[in-house]
């Protein structure tokens, strides 16, 4: 599928579009200043647009109102649907972010009960006890996702809720043609309904692409063949910072190897999870990277590693936000993109990925691991590439069994020789050939 070869470039739109936090009911067509963000995005080369939330919510879009329209602060669907069709016009894939655990207080239906009580018709829509009483002190007691009353849990049993859901993601499909879902909290979602969802998108559009937010765990029980296609790679995401920054190259070495490695115990080999160095909901890797000359470093291992590679707006240029001082600062607006000498790599890893089909498909071997080096090999059945790696501010000579006299780098395009070891320069990243 498409999404195997992809490079997939994650907006929060509410943020970049400069909405504000709270929702004012006021009409105004935000969401269009992506269209100012569609060249930067196609010269990088990204072949999909992941969208965070973007329909009618409360706040911040994870506690949604109605799935049917776009939030009032971003536009209108017309104004969603220029900018779809100026993506898919450049090629470019378009997911959204699919919030189906939970919703706002202001959703329709959850409004409804607030008001109606027993005698509201969606009382089943949600996990409800008339016998208790919440901080609201709405009458009754209702489930939350972890704690928060805010957010509304949906009862996704319920054949109602179920069809609302569905309904929706064919509209989506229909007034947009989006390509894809990331599924909010995945981990929350019950089997039963994730068959359900797989069962409905394999018959709804052909390529149609679903990956889930997991965090820990067996990532198997939420992707195979009766659920997602895909899920987020938290367990590497932590081992990518927490290795450079601890020099301590064998956590990520062991990680990607459990996960992708050739032997029977190893977990995904051959799958395909999102990975990534930073998102809308954690600090940016330009904040919590110690060594800040090793962000080239960083995301040269993240488009070598197995899987689909995932760029949070403005970190292509080094953009910083700090967890520690609340969401907002992790989801700023942005007059215009910034093409500066770290979007240069990326776009250089970009492209060598895309068009790489060992780092697509190639399996994953470790060569040599140190605490602040690491090479290992991607091989595939037409193509095989050492990836070389020093987080080090010093040169490093590198011994190693290679099984070649010389390759070619493909970030340089320049002849690199095996002999007397691999010298590795300092703060540097080597994807050869072989």
């Amino acid at each position: 599928m498409w999404y195997e070869k992809s490079a997939i470039y994650q907006i929060y739109p509410l943020g970049l579009c400069g909405a504000p936090l709270k929702n004012d009911g006021i009409l105004q067509h935000r969401i269009l200043k992506v269209l100012d963000f569609t060249e930067h995005i196609k010269k990088m080369g990204f072949s999909a647009v992941l969208f965070n939330p973007l329909f009618e919510s409360d706040a911040h879009g994870y506690d949604s109102r109605d799935f049917s329209k776009v939030d009032c602060r971003l536009g209108t669907n017309d104004d969603f649907k220029k900018v779809c069709n100026e993506l898919h016009k450049n090629g470019i894939k378009v997911i959204l972010d699919g919030v189906f655990n939970h919703v706002g207080r202001g959703f329709f239906a959850f409004q409804d009960v607030v008001k109606n009580k027993w005698d509201s018709r969606y009382k089943d829509w949600f996990n409800i006890s008339f016998d208790g009483n919440t901080e609201f002190n709405d009458g009754f007691w209702y489930e939350t996702w972890e704690g928060c009353y805010e957010l509304v849990k949906l009862n996704l049993y319920n054949r109602e809720v179920r069809k609302y859901i569905f309904e929706n993601i064919k509209n989506w499909v229909n007034e947009f043609d989006i390509d894809g879902l990331r599924l909010d909290v995945a981990y929350c979602l019950n089997d039963d309904f994730l068959s359900a969802l797989r069962r409905f998108i394999n018959e709804l559009k052909p390529q149609f692409f679903v990956f889930g937010e997991t965090l820990h765990g067996d990532y198997n029980r939420w992707m195979n063949d009766n659920a997602c296609h895909s899920v987020t790679n938290y367990e590497c995401y932590k081992g990518i910072y927490s290795s450079f920054n601890c020099a301590n190259m064998h956590e990520i070495s062991y990680s990607l190897n459990r996960q992708f490695g050739a032997e029977q115990w190893c977990l995904y080999t051959g799958k395909h999870l999102v990975c990534f160095v930073d998102n809308h909901d954690v600090s940016r890797i330009a904040t919590i990277l110690d060594d800040k000359k090793q962000l080239p470093q960083i995301y040269g291992l993240l488009f070598a590693m197995p899987g689909i590679p995932c760029i949070y707006y403005g970190s292509e240029w080094g953009e910083k936000g700090d967890k520690s001082q609340g969401d907002p600062s992790l989801r700023p607006a942005f007059l215009k993109p910034v093409f500066n000498d770290l979007s240069k790599i990326i776009k250089k890893y970009i492209n060598i990925h895309q068009n790489s089909e060992a780092f697509c498909y190639g399996g994953y071997r470790n060569l040599l691991v140190q605490p602040k080096q690491l090479v290992f090999e991607r091989c595939s059945q037409n193509e095989r590439i050492i990836v070389a790696i020093n987080t080090s501010g010093e040169p490093f000579c590198a011994y190693f069994d290679a099984g070649a006299c010389e390759g070619t780098d493909l970030i340089t395009e320049n002849k690199v020789s095996f002999d007397g070891g691999l010298k590795l320069k300092p703060y540097s990243c080597l994807y050869i050939k072989v």
